[in-house]
């Protein structure tokens, strides 16, 4: 759950800019969803028999998403993945987030200090998929296929500093906190008509280090790139536009 923590929290994905007040912009982001491995897939503790969750369901995660900025140099930010199904899945995920940024001086340097939230669910066949409800050795077998919940929770603070390199490019870098509260609720019935409804509950927290640049490739068009990695779990990478429209 913490691996895909990483492509969910909702970073800025863009460089700090101090903006002139009521612009908006709208974007699109696409972050790459890292693999998880068999051995970490497989479960431990309860369901020893049973084989590897099926993990690998997204290898991109795009997210919508909109900024306004407001006086003084404060901005707010929202996302919202809507819940049409994508292959196995079905997300309804809200991200939000509240961002001051503040002139450096030389260079055209800018600091953002910015708090974020992702909240909301994922439906998925995790625990019990297709392949093994055919599977004669799996307590899936011959049950109905799993529509599993994630809940991510993922509250986070961070500081970026970017600056100006040529006419175009702004590199950033920075670095944050996130405190990772993800609830995993299975929902499988098998082949008895037994229904598991069993839960994991975790808390976690952790450093995340980030870099990117954002290209402005005309005056209402940004294009960005960012590494974004808690280093105690995954690395992922992002590419995102935003077109300016007021």
């Amino acid at each position: 759950m913490a691996k895909f923590g990483v492509p969910l929290a909702f970073s800025a994905a863009a460089a700090p800019e101090r903006r002139a007040s009521g612009g908006l912009r709208l974007g699109l982001e696409l972050s790459y969803v890292p693999t998880v491995d068999r051995e970490t897939a497989t479960p431990t503790f309860c369901r020893v028999d049973k084989g590897p969750e099926n993990t690998e369901l997204l290898s991109l995660a795009p997210r919508p998403r909109v900024s306004l900025t407001l006086p003084a140099g404060f901005a707010v930010e929202a996302s919202w993945i809507p819940p049409a199904r994508i292959a196995e899945v079905k997300a309804n995920l809200v991200g939000v987030a509240l961002s001051h940024t503040m002139s450096l001086g030389g260079r055209g340097a800018a600091m953002t200090v910015r708090a974020h939230g992702t909240f909301g669910v994922i439906k998925a066949p995790i625990t019990c998929d297709d392949v093994a409800l055919a599977d004669p050795s799996s307590p899936c077998y011959q049950g109905t296929r799993s529509n599993d919940s994630f809940k991510p929770n993922v509250l986070g603070a961070d500081v970026a500093v970017g600056w100006q390199l040529g006419r175009t490019i702004r590199p950033y870098m920075g670095a944050g906190y996130n405190h990772l509260a993800p609830r995993f609720q299975v929902n499988f019935t098998n082949q008895f008509g037994i229904l598991d409804r069993r839960k994991v509950i975790v808390d976690l927290d952790r450093v995340v280090l980030f870099a990117g640049a954002t290209w402005r490739a005309t005056t209402a068009l940004e294009v960005g790139g960012e590494i974004y990695s808690a280093p105690a779990d995954a690395v992922t990478a992002r590419l995102s536009a935003r077109v300016r429209v007021r």
